[in-house]
Protein backbone atom coordinates (compact mmCIF):
# COMPACT_ATOMS: atom_id res chain seq x y z
CA UNK A 1 0.00 0.00 0.00
CA UNK A 2 1.50 3.53 -0.98
CA UNK A 3 1.17 6.15 0.95
CA UNK A 4 -1.18 9.41 -0.76
CA UNK A 5 1.64 12.05 -1.47
CA UNK A 6 4.52 10.04 -2.22
CA UNK A 7 6.41 10.08 -5.31
CA UNK A 8 5.29 6.40 -5.79
CA UNK A 9 1.14 7.39 -5.45
CA UNK A 10 2.01 10.73 -7.84
CA UNK A 11 3.11 8.16 -10.60
CA UNK A 12 -0.01 5.91 -10.96
CA UNK A 13 -0.99 8.59 -13.28
CA UNK A 14 1.74 6.99 -15.79
CA UNK A 15 -0.42 3.44 -15.44
CA UNK A 16 -2.40 4.47 -18.54
CA UNK A 17 0.41 4.87 -20.58
CA UNK A 18 1.62 2.35 -22.93
CA UNK A 19 5.16 4.82 -24.36
CA UNK A 20 6.12 7.76 -24.02
CA UNK A 21 4.41 8.74 -26.94
CA UNK A 22 0.90 8.05 -25.31
CA UNK A 23 1.87 10.28 -22.28
CA UNK A 24 2.74 13.36 -24.60
CA UNK A 25 -0.06 12.46 -26.02
CA UNK A 26 -1.75 13.37 -22.84
CA UNK A 27 -0.30 16.80 -22.52
CA UNK A 28 -1.60 17.77 -26.16
CA UNK A 29 -4.95 19.91 -26.69
CA UNK A 30 -7.33 19.92 -29.52
CA UNK A 31 -6.35 23.72 -29.80
CA UNK A 32 -2.89 22.67 -29.99
CA UNK A 33 -3.16 20.40 -33.04
CA UNK A 34 -5.92 23.65 -34.43
CA UNK A 35 -3.15 25.46 -34.62
CA UNK A 36 0.22 23.47 -35.51
CA UNK A 37 -1.20 21.39 -37.34
CA UNK A 38 0.46 17.91 -37.24
CA UNK A 39 0.80 15.90 -33.67
CA UNK A 40 4.54 15.93 -33.59
CA UNK A 41 4.94 19.22 -33.64
CA UNK A 42 2.73 19.10 -30.96
CA UNK A 43 4.20 16.15 -29.29
CA UNK A 44 7.96 18.51 -29.45
CA UNK A 45 6.05 21.25 -27.60
CA UNK A 46 4.93 18.88 -25.09
CA UNK A 47 8.40 17.29 -24.11
CA UNK A 48 9.52 20.69 -24.06
CA UNK A 49 7.04 21.15 -21.02
CA UNK A 50 4.91 23.94 -22.72
CA UNK A 51 2.01 22.48 -22.24
CA UNK A 52 1.84 21.32 -18.59
CA UNK A 53 1.70 23.33 -15.70
CA UNK A 54 3.81 21.20 -13.78
CA UNK A 55 6.58 18.80 -14.27
CA UNK A 56 7.13 17.19 -17.62
CA UNK A 57 9.03 14.26 -17.62
CA UNK A 58 11.44 13.23 -20.44
CA UNK A 59 11.61 10.36 -22.22
CA UNK A 60 14.04 8.48 -19.85
CA UNK A 61 12.58 9.41 -16.47
CA UNK A 62 9.08 8.13 -17.75
CA UNK A 63 10.26 4.84 -18.61
CA UNK A 64 12.11 4.09 -15.51
CA UNK A 65 9.08 5.74 -13.14
CA UNK A 66 6.83 3.59 -15.08
CA UNK A 67 9.19 0.20 -14.82
CA UNK A 68 9.79 1.28 -11.07
CA UNK A 69 6.08 1.61 -10.34
CA UNK A 70 4.93 -1.37 -12.58
CA UNK A 71 7.76 -3.91 -10.46
CA UNK A 72 6.28 -2.55 -7.09
CA UNK A 73 2.47 -2.79 -8.32
CA UNK A 74 2.90 -6.01 -10.77
CA UNK A 75 5.72 -7.86 -9.24
CA UNK A 76 6.56 -10.86 -11.49
CA UNK A 77 6.83 -13.85 -9.76
CA UNK A 78 9.87 -15.63 -9.95
CA UNK A 79 9.29 -19.70 -9.02
CA UNK A 80 12.22 -21.51 -7.39
CA UNK A 81 14.73 -23.01 -9.95
CA UNK A 82 16.14 -26.54 -9.59
CA UNK A 83 19.66 -26.82 -10.22
CA UNK A 84 19.91 -30.61 -10.92
CA UNK A 85 16.93 -30.32 -13.59
CA UNK A 86 17.88 -31.92 -16.37
CA UNK A 87 21.51 -32.81 -15.04
CA UNK A 88 22.49 -36.79 -14.80
CA UNK A 89 25.06 -36.57 -11.84
CA UNK A 90 27.69 -38.65 -12.15
CA UNK A 91 28.33 -39.83 -8.85
CA UNK A 92 25.92 -41.27 -5.81
CA UNK A 93 26.01 -38.33 -3.14
CA UNK A 94 25.20 -35.82 -6.12
CA UNK A 95 22.03 -38.17 -7.29
CA UNK A 96 20.99 -38.41 -3.71
CA UNK A 97 21.33 -34.62 -3.42
CA UNK A 98 19.60 -33.99 -6.65
CA UNK A 99 16.32 -36.46 -5.52
CA UNK A 100 16.38 -33.89 -2.49
CA UNK A 101 16.88 -30.79 -3.85
CA UNK A 102 13.04 -29.54 -4.47
CA UNK A 103 11.63 -31.24 -1.25
CA UNK A 104 14.68 -29.06 0.40
CA UNK A 105 13.65 -25.51 -1.91
CA UNK A 106 10.06 -25.87 -1.11
CA UNK A 107 11.11 -26.93 2.73
CA UNK A 108 9.37 -30.07 2.80
CA UNK A 109 12.32 -31.73 4.20
CA UNK A 110 15.69 -29.95 5.96
CA UNK A 111 18.83 -31.98 4.94
CA UNK A 112 21.89 -32.11 7.11
CA UNK A 113 25.05 -33.54 5.08
CA UNK A 114 27.73 -35.06 7.06
CA UNK A 115 30.95 -35.20 5.12
CA UNK A 116 34.84 -36.14 5.21
CA UNK A 117 37.22 -35.96 3.26
CA UNK A 118 40.90 -36.28 2.42
CA UNK A 119 43.43 -34.02 1.20
CA UNK A 120 46.04 -34.16 -0.57
CA UNK A 121 48.68 -34.34 2.31
CA UNK A 122 45.96 -37.33 3.67
CA UNK A 123 44.73 -34.55 6.56
CA UNK A 124 41.01 -35.08 6.96
CA UNK A 125 38.01 -32.35 6.89
CA UNK A 126 34.75 -33.07 8.37
CA UNK A 127 31.73 -31.10 8.91
CA UNK A 128 27.77 -31.13 9.18
CA UNK A 129 26.22 -28.82 6.23
CA UNK A 130 22.99 -27.34 6.16
CA UNK A 131 22.25 -28.57 2.43
CA UNK A 132 19.38 -25.91 1.84
CA UNK A 133 20.96 -23.12 3.01
CA UNK A 134 23.85 -23.98 1.21
CA UNK A 135 22.03 -24.30 -1.88
CA UNK A 136 20.70 -20.86 -1.86
CA UNK A 137 23.98 -19.84 -1.17
CA UNK A 138 26.05 -21.35 -3.20
CA UNK A 139 26.13 -22.34 -7.29
CA UNK A 140 25.48 -26.09 -7.37
CA UNK A 141 25.72 -26.67 -11.20
CA UNK A 142 29.24 -27.27 -10.66
CA UNK A 143 28.45 -30.15 -7.80
CA UNK A 144 25.75 -31.71 -9.50
CA UNK A 145 27.80 -31.72 -12.91
CA UNK A 146 31.05 -33.44 -11.51
CA UNK A 147 33.45 -31.15 -11.67
CA UNK A 148 33.31 -29.87 -8.13
CA UNK A 149 33.84 -31.88 -4.99
CA UNK A 150 31.80 -31.15 -1.98
CA UNK A 151 33.54 -30.21 0.76
CA UNK A 152 32.43 -28.38 4.60
CA UNK A 153 33.41 -24.74 5.18
CA UNK A 154 34.14 -23.16 7.97
CA UNK A 155 30.86 -21.23 8.36
CA UNK A 156 28.74 -24.22 7.96
CA UNK A 157 26.93 -26.14 10.64
CA UNK A 158 29.68 -27.70 11.64
CA UNK A 159 33.35 -27.65 10.86
CA UNK A 160 36.70 -29.80 12.08
CA UNK A 161 39.93 -30.03 10.41
CA UNK A 162 42.10 -32.18 11.90
CA UNK A 163 46.07 -31.38 11.26
CA UNK A 164 45.07 -27.73 12.59
CA UNK A 165 42.47 -28.45 14.87
CA UNK A 166 40.70 -25.56 13.55
CA UNK A 167 36.80 -26.13 15.16
CA UNK A 168 33.56 -24.51 13.94
CA UNK A 169 29.76 -25.00 15.45
CA UNK A 170 27.82 -21.95 13.48
CA UNK A 171 23.95 -21.50 13.47
CA UNK A 172 22.29 -21.57 10.06
CA UNK A 173 18.96 -20.38 9.17
CA UNK A 174 17.67 -23.34 9.77
CA UNK A 175 19.09 -25.37 12.41
CA UNK A 176 21.22 -24.41 15.72
CA UNK A 177 23.47 -26.28 16.99
CA UNK A 178 23.59 -27.23 20.77
CA UNK A 179 25.71 -29.70 23.11
CA UNK A 180 23.90 -32.19 25.27
CA UNK A 181 25.73 -33.20 28.31
CA UNK A 182 24.43 -36.72 27.99
CA UNK A 183 23.77 -36.90 24.20
CA UNK A 184 26.55 -34.94 22.68
CA UNK A 185 26.73 -32.31 19.54
CA UNK A 186 23.01 -32.38 18.07
CA UNK A 187 21.15 -29.96 15.96
CA UNK A 188 17.96 -28.19 16.76
CA UNK A 189 15.81 -26.79 13.74
CA UNK A 190 14.74 -23.33 13.82
CA UNK A 191 11.21 -23.97 11.82
CA UNK A 192 9.54 -26.50 14.08
CA UNK A 193 12.17 -27.04 17.10
CA UNK A 194 13.33 -30.91 16.84
CA UNK A 195 16.25 -32.01 17.60
CA UNK A 196 18.48 -34.50 15.20
CA UNK A 197 20.85 -36.59 16.51
CA UNK A 198 23.76 -37.00 15.41
CA UNK A 199 25.31 -40.10 17.67
CA UNK A 200 25.27 -43.11 15.42
CA UNK A 201 25.30 -45.49 18.62
CA UNK A 202 21.48 -43.71 19.17
CA UNK A 203 18.93 -46.01 17.06
CA UNK A 204 17.06 -43.18 16.08
CA UNK A 205 18.03 -40.06 14.69
CA UNK A 206 15.54 -38.09 16.08
CA UNK A 207 11.58 -37.52 15.40
CA UNK A 208 10.33 -37.39 11.83
CA UNK A 209 13.99 -37.91 10.87
CA UNK A 210 15.57 -40.50 8.66
CA UNK A 211 19.57 -41.39 8.68
CA UNK A 212 21.06 -43.01 5.72
CA UNK A 213 24.65 -43.26 4.95
CA UNK A 214 25.94 -43.00 0.92
CA UNK A 215 28.42 -44.90 -0.30
CA UNK A 216 30.50 -43.45 -3.10
CA UNK A 217 33.98 -43.50 -4.35
CA UNK A 218 34.42 -39.85 -4.42
CA UNK A 219 33.79 -39.47 -1.00
CA UNK A 220 35.32 -40.98 2.31
CA UNK A 221 32.03 -40.91 3.91
CA UNK A 222 28.92 -39.48 3.84
CA UNK A 223 25.74 -39.74 5.80
CA UNK A 224 22.07 -37.75 5.09
CA UNK A 225 20.27 -37.08 7.62
CA UNK A 226 16.55 -36.02 6.25
CA UNK A 227 14.39 -34.13 8.80
CA UNK A 228 10.75 -33.79 7.96
CA UNK A 229 9.57 -30.33 8.59
CA UNK A 230 6.12 -30.36 10.79
CA UNK A 231 3.25 -28.07 9.59
CA UNK A 232 3.68 -25.14 11.94
CA UNK A 233 -0.33 -25.19 12.94
CA UNK A 234 1.22 -28.31 14.26
CA UNK A 235 3.75 -27.18 16.87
Amino acid sequence: MTELGTQIDSDKRLLPFKTYEDYLDSLVTFVDLGYLGNLYTARQLAELGYRCTGETLSRDEFNCRLKTLQDLLFPIYRPYELTSEFITPTNAVMQELALRERANRLKIISTIIFIRNYTKLQFEISGYIDFCERLEKENWLPYFQGKKKLWPHATDLAYYHWRTNKTCLNETCNYQPVIDPKLGLRFKNLHDRDFVNIDPTIPSPGLDTTRVRIRCAEYEHVILYDHRLRSKSHI
